[in-house]
């Protein structure tokens, strides 16, 4: 035993109620016992809306109450993001917050009845019997300002992911259809390079437009003219193309997606 597993288990006394909970999408199971790892009362399952919620504060405050409680220390797995809802509303509640390690809940399950397998009132005691013994950890929840930031980061993640996977179905596109069209336009993210992805994307397109009605098109949109000198060397790339040539209607369709 380390210290500070040791240093946990000596904050919880006599007077401390332990709650374990298995935490779901949309309904959650408590269940409670004291420092010697005897149970309290009955297992509670609560729906995840504030209804559930206050139903789970009285709850506990019943359970304090019947046993001479004072203090509360509640224990869940950090599953996805489903626990941070109650983990707000706990804390808002002044009940101290800790996570277990989902690991440690899945090794422990064997000893409390020689089986590994799923249950969500199980879980709720081995959670609870872990914290008990110290294998625990207190998670850090951010102030407004640390939050707002946290958000933006994951949202430019998501961005960034999500630019990504529209490149990667570009490319994807442009290798079957026009292998050839990076070597026109360096760049397809460019003004007239989207244009061209817009109105006349495969070969064919390109061929039966011509230079003078590419440039045109160009022109409704672009500042910038791209000049004649593009709209030919395009258009003589797309006659000499190697780009499949069956299921033309449906690739067309496809590139909308992305672009």
């Amino acid at each position: 035993m380390n210290y500070t597993q040791r240093r946990r288990i000596e904050q919880i006394t006599e007077k401390t109620l332990i709650v374990g909970a298995d935490v779901a999408k949309h309904k959650h199971v408590a269940r409670a016992e004291d420092f010697r790892g005897i149970e309290l009362g009955w297992h509670l399952i609560f729906e995840n809306t504030h209804k559930g919620f206050t139903a789970l504060l009285a709850w506990v405050d019943g359970l304090k109450q019947a046993n001479g409680k004072t203090d509360v220390i509640f224990g869940m797995e950090p599953t996805g993001h489903y626990w941070l809802p109650l983990a707000q509303f706990l804390r808002e509640a002044g009940i101290k917050v800790v996570v277990v390690n989902p690991m440690h809940v899945k090794k422990s399950k064997e000893l409390y009845d020689n089986s590994p397998t799923k249950n969500d009132v199980k879980d709720a005691r081995v959670i609870a019997q872990l914290v008990k013994d110290g294998r625990y950890s207190e998670p850090i929840f951010l102030t407004a300002e640390y939050a707002e930031s946290r958000v933006a980061m994951v949202q430019r993640d998501r961005v960034n992911a999500n630019l990504n996977k529209v490149k990667n179905q570009v490319h994807n596109w442009l290798d079957r259809y026009f292998p050839e069209y990076l070597t026109v336009f360096k760049k397809w993210e460019g003004k007239a390079s989207l244009l061209t992805l817009e109105h006349f994307p495969l070969p064919q397109d390109v061929s039966a437009k011509g230079v003078t009605e590419i440039v045109a098109q160009w022109k409704i949109e672009v500042k910038r003219v791209v000049g004649v000198k593009r709209a030919s060397l395009l258009v003589e790339t797309a006659k000499t193309s190697v780009g499949l040539t069956q299921g033309l209607t449906m690739a067309r369709e496809e590139l909308k997606m992305p672009v």
